[in-house]
C-alpha cells in the first residue's frame, strides 16, 4: 500500500505521515527533506539557488547532510522552494523517491507532488491543509521551542511566498491530486489530526 501525503509547509503533513507509517507498519520518506538538502548544499557551496547548474550540482549532496538541523530552518525552506523549480533537480530526485514508493510492501511519502507525480497510483492520497495564520503560528512555536529567533509576520510572509512560487512553477506545480481526500488541520491539535488521518485511511482502504 502506498500512502501519499501532500500539503503545504506546517500543515501537519509530516507529523501525520510519520504517524501513518507507524500505524500501518510502513517505511516513511519526507521528500521535502531531499529538496531542503539540495538547497542547503547550494548555500554551503556558495552557489545560486536560482541557477539550474548550481542546483543540479547540489543534488549530489552527501547523505550525512540529511541530519543537518539547518535543513528545518525557514531560510533553507525558501532555498528548497527555489531549487525545486528546476526540471533537472526534480528529475534527479524523482528516481530516488520513486524507488522508495514502489518498494515491496509499500510506503508512506509526504511532500508536495507525491499524489500527482511521484506515486499517482497510490491507493491512498491525502491532502493536508491549514490556514496561513495557523501554519505560521505552528512554525513560530516550533522555532521558539528550538531556541531560534522567530517573528510571526515574517514567517507568514515566507510561507505565503513559498506557496505562490510552488503553485506557479511550470514543472510539477503544487496542487492536490484530483482524487485526494482533503484534511484541514487548522483547528485540530496534533493527536486529533493524526486520529482523523488514520480514520480516513481506514475508510479509504475498507473493502467495498
Amino acid at each position: 500500500m502506498i500512502i501519499a501525503v501532500d500539503g503545504p509547509t506546517a500543515s501537519g503533513k509530516g507529523t501525520i505521515a510519520r504517524a501513518l507509517a507507524a500505524r500501518f507498519g510502513l517505511p516513511h520518506l519526507d521528500t521535502g527533506l531531499l529538496y531542503r538538502a539540495v538547497g542547503r548544499q547550494v548555500a554551503l557551496a556558495g552557489g545560486d539557488a536560482d541557477s539550474p547548474a548550481d542546483a543540479l550540482a547540489a543534488t549530489a549532496f552527501a547523505d550525512s547532510l540529511l541530519a543537518d538541523p539547518e535543513l528545518r530552518s525557514e531560510a533553507t525552506g525558501g532555498l528548497a522552494s527555489r531549487v525545486s523549480v528546476h526540471p533537472g533537480v526534480r528529475a534527479a530526485l524523482y528516481q530516488r523517491q520513486r524507488a522508495f514508493a514502489t518498494q515491496p510492501g509499500g510506503a508512506v511519502l509526504d511532500g508536495r507532488d507525491i499524489g500527482t507525480v511521484i506515486a499517482p497510483e497510490a491507493e491512498v492520497k491525502l491532502f493536508i491543509t491549514a490556514s496561513l495564520p495557523a501554519r505560521a503560528e505552528r512554525r513560530y512555536l516550533e522555532m521558539r521551542a528550538s531556541g531560534r529567533a522567530a517573528d510571526r509576520a515574517t514567517i507568514a510572509a515566507e510561507l505565503a511566498a513559498r506557496d505562490a512560487r510552488d503553485r506557479e512553477r511550470a514543472e510539477a506545480p503544487f496542487v492536490a491530486a484530483a482524487d485526494a481526500v482533503e484534511l484541514d488541520t487548522s483547528a485540530l491539535a496534533r493527536e486529533a489530526a493524526i486520529a482523523a488521518a488514520i480514520a480516513l485511511v481506514e475508510r479509504i482502504m475498507r473493502p467495498r
